[in-house]
């Protein structure tokens, strides 16, 4: 598997391990993919005051694997548009034309440019954007508000329109709304599929991303613990790191697939494990550990026992079709949920006060001079 970076070739507007890293996910999944295709996330992340990072992943089985990324100064100012334009152009090519390949963002990162970048490199794009924008099913047909096209609870309004009132911004494109109860928001998203092959349950694939900047960050690689300040240097560790991703996803979806054989029938009819084990006939039960925490103990194990160290291979799942409801959160998440917004709110007064300290400092400089 050779890997290549532009990054470390001098050609850092890719900033990333850029189409060969991809091809290296494509070619660990390639003949386990029925029907060819690939879901893509774009997104962007910080590590507090010092970067900011744009990053396009592959999603698989709830993990995100960055193919392609730009470390940037925190808060530098200028479009990120020539960045993004970059390194969807240093990936194209890099799937084979014969695969669909959808390319998911959120609301805070939709552009028209960014729409029509990713169509032209090849691809499907499933962008969501505001619910409050106006829409018309022909162009003999008034702009009305999209909200009224929204669904019942648990289905889903797919159609071609022209989006947006206002000229410049304007997209003939196939607008999907769902929503569901539980959630707190409908899903608006746009796309140049047609009406009758999208789902818009597939944009549940985009929250993994935000798992990957966990798993980067204090759930896997503890990059939050770096003292480097140049980004280009932080470019080449997110090399490492990603090559560490696809390797420990890939071992840790293959040894999803073949889980323990349970004893619990071997014990005692009295025994609490057989007790609490349940008939195994309801429903699946979610993912306990994602594939990369998985993948690390897997290879772990293999050092400690002194064993060959497993490959692994990408074994996708299939995309959903349907939006489940929204679990309440426990007990446990709420207290979590609002001890971490008195620490945010504790972060904020803090800024506050230094801010102020700093803007007094300086009208006494000034008075003094």
């Amino acid at each position: 598997m050779a890997l290549w970076s532009p990054g470390q070739a001098g050609q850092a507007a890719a900033g990333g391990a850029g189409g060969r890293l991809l091809w290296a996910v494509v070619a660990l999944g390639a003949g386990t993919l029925a029907p060819r295709r690939a879901a893509l996330a774009l997104d962007a992340t910080t590590l507090g005051q010092r970067f900011t990072v744009l990053c396009i992943s592959v999603l698989v089985r709830g993990c995100a694997i960055p193919v392609a990324w730009k470390v940037l100064p925190y808060n530098q100012k200028g479009s990120w548009q020539p960045h993004w334009n970059g390194l969807l152009e240093a990936l194209r090519g890099s799937i084979p034309a014969d695969w669909e390949v959808l390319v998911l963002a959120d609301r805070g990162l939709y552009a028209r440019w960014l729409y029509q970048k990713i169509v032209a490199v090849g691809w499907h794009p499933f962008l969501r954007i505001n619910l409050a924008a106006k829409a018309r099913l022909d162009e003999h047909s008034p702009f009305v508000w999209i909200k009224q096209w929204l669904p019942p609870m648990g289905e889903q309004w797919a159609g071609q329109v022209e989006c947006f009132a206002q000229k410049q911004s304007r997209l003939c494109c196939t607008l999907v709304l769902c929503q569901q109860e539980g959630y707190e928001q409908p899903w608006v998203i746009v796309t140049d599929l047609l009406p009758t092959e999208v789902q818009g349950a597939w944009y549940r694939m985009r929250y993994w991303i935000e798992g990957g900047f966990k798993d980067f960050k204090r759930g896997g690689w503890g990059w939050q613990h770096t003292k480097m300040l140049d980004p280009e240097r932080a470019e080449r560790l997110w090399l490492a790191m990603a090559v560490a991703t696809l390797w420990t996803v890939a071992v840790g979806g293959a040894a999803e697939l073949q889980p323990p054989t349970p004893s619990h029938k071997e014990l005692p009819p009295t025994h609490v494990a057989r007790l609490s084990a349940g008939s195994g006939h309801g429903p699946e039960r979610g993912r306990e550990l994602s594939c990369l925490t998985r993948g690390r103990l897997r290879l772990l194990a293999a050092v400690l026992r002194d064993e060959p160290l497993p490959q692994g291979r990408l074994e996708p799942q299939t995309w959903a079709t349907t939006l489940p409801p929204a679990r309440k959160p426990s007990a446990a998440a709420k207290i979590k949920e609002q001890q971490r917004l008195k620490q945010r709110e504790r972060q904020r007064v803090k800024r506050r006060r230094r801010k102020a300290a700093h803007r007094k400092g300086k009208g006494k400089g000034k008075k003094a001079a």
